[in-house]
């Protein structure tokens, strides 16, 4: 669903003109997605970067509004006024879709604090991709986040380039799990080409979390097929780097250990394939019959005060 939903996006992006501002797909990090999902319950929070319409697809917030929210309808997850980088769903415990790098990652651990204060035993988890681990809110919040014993897990999605530097050159330490080691946090390195692996290291974090033994700082390696956004020529990679990580396409890998080991019939994924195919269709369709915002829209949401205290004409 998530590869499906990114392509067409990105076409009404590209050919047709209904999409506009900003837009960074998800294409190749599937697995990341799919394997945290398994690893957690629903009353679990997902929180991430601007990188967020896989991740709010998978918890979830309906393709429906997702497709609406890029098209800057009313209808839309944030009610048009977000776009692609602010998804949003509270009724399924996705908070965001951040625009400000590493602004999640402070924001995570207080939904984190949130669950510790209330003595429930969800877990939050907080993406966050390799540029945001140069920010300086993360160790601010590690820090904190061992030192209250804060049930969330840290996932650095790391597809090596950021907006368009690789880590190597961008900080002494290239292996970011690693940063977990001063604050005695237990870090860990996963395949994130492969969801079984991602599964299997999230559900130990979610388990150790639940348990009261604190946050988790998981480094998922994994590659996107696409651009930082849209508008990358993508010239700090070479192609045949991309088609090699191509070969490792997560979605093929997972059909084929599918097949191999007869968990699905060629019609059950021929039905899965033909229901995905018609929800992406039906969901364009939708945002492109939803209303835009009313004008009055514009300052709703803005500020909690209801009587606003400033001059508005």
């Amino acid at each position: 669903m998530i590869r499906q939903f990114e392509s067409m996006a990105e076409e009404k992006y590209k050919m047709e003109g209904k999409i506009r501002g900003f837009f960074h797909a998800y294409v190749g990090q599937e697995a990341i997605a799919g394997g945290c999902m398994t690893a957690t319950k629903p009353e679990d929070s997902f929180i991430t970067g601007y990188r967020d319409h896989g991740l709010a697809i998978a918890k979830g917030v309906s393709v429906n509004s997702c497709m609406a929210e890029l098209y800057g309808k009313a209808t839309g997850n944030a009610k048009g006024k977000g776009g692609s980088m602010h998804f949003f769903g509270k009724d399924v415990n996705f908070f965001g879709g951040h625009g400000i790098v590493g602004a999640q990652i402070g924001a995570g651990a207080g939904l984190a604090f949130a669950e510790q204060y209330q003595n429930t035993d969800n877990v939050t988890l907080c993406f966050f991709g390799d540029g945001a681990a140069r920010q300086g809110i993360l160790h601010e919040t590690f820090n904190l986040a061992m030192l209250w014993k804060l049930p969330v897990i840290f996932i650095c999605e790391n597809n090596q380039y950021a907006m368009g530097t690789s880590v190597q050159r961008s900080s002494n330490v290239v292996d970011i799990y690693k940063l977990a080691d001063a604050y005695e946090m237990p870090g860990d390195v996963v395949d994130g080409m492969r969801p079984e692996t991602v599964h299997e290291a999230v559900a130990r974090a979610v388990k150790r979390a639940r348990e009261k033994g604190g946050p988790t700082l998981l480094e998922i390696k994994t590659y996107r097929y696409k651009g930082h956004s849209i508008s990358d020529p993508q010239k700090y990679r070479s192609k045949e780097e991309l088609e090699e990580y191509k070969a490792k396409d997560p979605i093929q890998i997972l059909l084929k250990t599918i097949k191999e080991n007869n968990i699905a019939s060629e019609e059950e994924i021929n039905n899965i394939n033909e229901r995905v195919d018609k929800a992406v269709e039906e969901c364009v369709k939708f945002a492109e019959e939803s209303p835009w915002p009313n004008d009055d829209e514009v300052l709703k949401d803005v500020y909690v005060d209801k009587n606003y205290p400033f001059i508005v004409d």
